[in-house]
């Protein structure tokens, strides 16, 4: 898949002046949908990105009273670092989400003891697809390359990855730098695609100008963000604030 369509609406897009403002908000938003999930449903999955703007989010999204054992949790990505690593987005996750009465939840990692990320793949698509789907909420950042999740340009494996006949839920790659990146394990376009709602979460100006820039061009093999943005099936939201 080389482009997507250029006809399709735009996303909601919330700006905040505070970014605490922007974290408030946004907690009580996924919260809500996450506490839905589980009136409908008797449970919700929420999908966690890492790096570091979410890491607030976090903290105030643990604070909410909710049936945190009926929530599902998992990563979007994730290096392949040992899961105690300040480079882990599983790490991230637990300091910060899966606290108080958010520890409750059920986290699905996709970081497991295979030398290789690639030997991981099979395991973690297993995982992933008993996780309660379509996920009640994929929260994603984006990084001003323009990549989601570990959806990055010029990745191996990344073609596959953003084809959404391909039946995988999990893939992995190999960025192109991968030396200083590392391997990774990453949710497929189509996995993503398997939602009730999509946020993208940035900060800055910077991240601001990606993501116009996002939204001018259609290839998404150099900006993979626009598979998400640029499509109709699953709504998204993009969350902003300096």
């Amino acid at each position: 898949m080389n482009d997507v369509s250029r006809d399709n609406a735009e996303p909601s897009f919330l700006g905040f002046r505070r970014p605490e403002d922007l974290y408030a908000g946004l907690a009580s938003e996924i919260a809500a949908r996450l506490v839905a999930g589980i009136a409908h449903n008797g449970r919700a999955s929420l999908v966690a990105s890492g790096g570091t703007t979410p890491g607030p989010l976090y903290d105030a999204l643990a604070t909410h009273d909710l049936a945190w054992q009926d929530v599902w949790l998992t990563l979007s990505d994730e290096r392949w670092t040992d899961s105690r690593s300040a480079r882990s987005n599983e790490n991230l996750a637990r300091t910060h989400l899966l606290t108080g009465r958010a520890a409750a939840a059920r986290l699905v990692p996709l970081k497991s003891a295979h030398p290789h990320a690639a030997q991981a793949e099979r395991e973690a698509n297993a995982a992933i697809a008993a996780m309660p789907r379509p996920f009640d909420v994929v929260l994603l950042g984006m990084g001003t390359d323009l990549h989601v999740a570990s959806l990055i340009p010029g990745s191996e494996g990344l073609a596959r990855a953003l084809d959404p006949n391909d039946p995988a839920l999990i893939r992995a790659v190999d960025p192109p730098d991968l030396a200083a990146l590392g391997e990774r394990l990453t949710l497929t376009l189509r996995a993503i695609l398997d939602s009730r709602w999509i946020v993208l979460l940035i900060r800055g100006e910077a991240k601001l100008a990606a993501y116009r820039r996002a939204l001018s061009g259609r290839d998404v093999l150099t900006a993979p963000v626009r598979a998400v943005l640029q499509q109709t099936r699953v709504p998204v939201s993009v969350y902003w604030s300096e």
